[in-house]
């Protein structure tokens, strides 16, 4: 049976391509607010692009953080894409502005220190030998990014009878978390929708998992 995966639309985000993207895994795949079609879903995307305030201000305005939370609560997989990865965190500040983020991970979302930004093209990324995301990819497979600001330290401690994620890595200017596998919470910082075959990859190792 085809997994449903309904694409959060808050107003913010790469939503045809991603939708595209999706279908090609053989998906069904709708892309929508409505709260009650974003909860039954098999699977929920959290697209975004530009500010983090103003995404959290879209994701507030269809209560997005109250259905995120309460998929995750009850298992139900999540999947950030760029500005929907760094809303996951706790914090994000930007030109000395801190908003609040969703909380599901402690850190901070800040301004890359590079020669240039944006962050714009492909860059490969170092991923844990036991990634689900990233199986059958190769270790110098690369990924499209679009930021200038991103999370430069993982701040969730293991503790007894903790799982800890499972956090990627890439490079540009410093080292910044580039995607995250935590049960049914995953995201990346990188566009799978704009990454080509390898994205593509990426994307149905994600459907597999719903």
């Amino acid at each position: 049976m085809n997994k449903n995966v309904v694409i959060l639309d808050y107003g913010s985000g790469n939503l045809r391509s991603a939708e595209r993207a999706l279908a090609r895994t053989g998906a069904q795949v709708t892309v929508t607010a409505d709260y009650d079609a974003a909860m039954d879903a098999d699977g929920l995307v959290v697209p975004g692009v530009g500010a983090f305030a103003a995404c959290m201000s879209g994701l507030k305005s269809v209560i997005g953080e109250r259905i995120i939370g309460r998929r995750l609560s009850a298992g139900r997989p999540v999947l950030g894409i760029c500005v929907g990865m760094q809303i996951l965190f706790e914090r994000g500040v930007e030109h000395g502005v801190e908003t609040e983020g969703c909380g599901e991970w402690p850190g901070t979302v800040e301004r890359l220190e590079a020669p240039v930004l944006p962050h714009m093209g492909w860059n490969t990324v170092k991923a844990p030998t036991d990634s689900v995301l990233f199986a059958g990819l190769d270790a110098d497979t690369r990924f499209y990014f679009v930021h200038s600001y991103g999370v430069r330290e993982w701040e969730l401690q293991p503790g007894p009878g903790f799982t800890p994620p499972l956090v990627t890595w890439a490079e540009h200017g410093v080292p910044f978390v580039a995607a995250v596998e935590n049960g049914s919470l995953m995201a990346t910082q990188f566009h799978p929708e704009k990454s080509g075959d390898a994205g593509a990859a990426l994307l149905t190792n994600w459907v597999g998992t719903l």
